[in-house]
């Protein structure tokens, strides 16, 4: 078991401060160590800042992910935002006693060192849905410009590596390896198994490493994090095949619906329909938020049952604007 602790999360100074004067941008701050000799709060003049981490401990088994949670907010909330230097470093056990810088950040940049260089990595705390996209052709059938093209047709954007690793923290789990915005293929498994890299492996994301853009084709991971309009389920008195799925939409004053739409209403507002609809992809989806019986799987999601033939007749999502 690999253990950190003794994790020191500690605000340096704002960006264009002195530390050594303890004065930043006219703001003064004191250090105020709480009982568990963990930085507590830091007081500016009328302003304070207060740096948190729920965990204390952290541990991992060796070779997977390990996140170290920290976060700083001013009280009262400062308007415009400063940008801050935060720096991690790693105090261990059994050493030699010398504090090991780990990474340095200043606002959406940082860097890591020593040991660290290329293995930790800032997570923000945005909103947003991951969602698994392959093509209509199958799997494994898109190189990167094919999957960054594919993930922008629906509304979305490829998402980055943070996006990945935050959304296997909230329990994604997907066997198949999709494009990155960095030009990496991965992929993220909360429960090993044999068919997903082997069931001796550590939960985490699993790695491709970088691949090529043109020649690799690999499946995508897109990113949305906002809806403007309204997805609902049009209430119509028959089932549709596709042409006419997007031709009633239409005439509903709206259109049909993309995946990342239909991601974005279950996810931000909370969409929740048992009933199978076309999308404008020419798939078939419906999304859960309260898992209940013949309605598939007992976690939330947003069901697909792929690609049938448009000839088929289901339901239909449309979407619409509101002016």
């Amino acid at each position: 078991m690999w253990i950190l602790r003794h994790l020191l999360v500690f605000l340096m100074h704002l960006l264009l401060g002195s530390f050594a004067e303890r004065f930043s941008n006219g703001y003064y701050y004191q250090d105020i160590v709480n009982g568990n000799d963990n930085y507590g709060e830091m007081y500016y003049h009328r302003i304070r800042l207060y740096v948190e981490s729920p965990q204390t401990l952290v541990s991992a088994v060796q070779g997977s992910n390990a996140t170290l949670p920290c976060y700083y907010r001013y009280e009262p909330k400062l308007s415009p935002t400063r940008r801050a230097r935060v720096k991690w470093f790693w105090l261990p056990i059994n050493g030699d006693g010398q504090e090991r810088d780990v990474m340095v950040a200043i606002g959406a940049h940082y860097r890591s060192y020593g040991d660290f260089k290329g293995r930790v990595r800032l997570r923000r705390g945005a909103p947003g849905v991951v969602f698994p996209y392959y093509s209509h052709r199958g799997r494994y059938l898109m190189n990167f410009h094919e999957a960054e093209e594919a993930c922008k047709n629906q509304d979305s954007h490829l998402a980055t590596f943070e996006q990945l690793f935050a959304a296997w923290e909230e329990g994604l789990d997907w066997c198949n390896a999709g494009w990155l915005a960095d030009g990496t293929a991965q992929y993220p498994v909360s429960v090993p198994r044999e068919a997903c890299g082997g069931s001796d492996l550590a939960p985490g994301v699993r790695s491709f490493g970088f691949r090529d853009k043109s020649l690799d084709q690999f499946d995508a991971f897109c990113f949305t994090s906002s809806i403007r309009g309204e997805v609902y389920f049009l209430q119509h008195p028959i089932k549709l095949n596709f042409t006419e799925a997007a031709e009633a939409c239409h005439n509903d004053g709206g259109h049909i619906a993309k995946v990342g739409q239909l991601y974005a209403a279950w996810r931000f507002v909370g969409l929740d329909q048992c009933d199978a609809g076309w999308l404008a992809d020419g798939s078939v989806r419906y999304p859960i938020i309260k898992p209940r019986m013949n309605c598939g799987p007992s976690e939330p999601g947003v069901r697909s049952f792929g690609f049938p033939p448009k000839h088929l007749k289901h339901g239909v999502y449309c979407y619409k604007v509101h002016w």
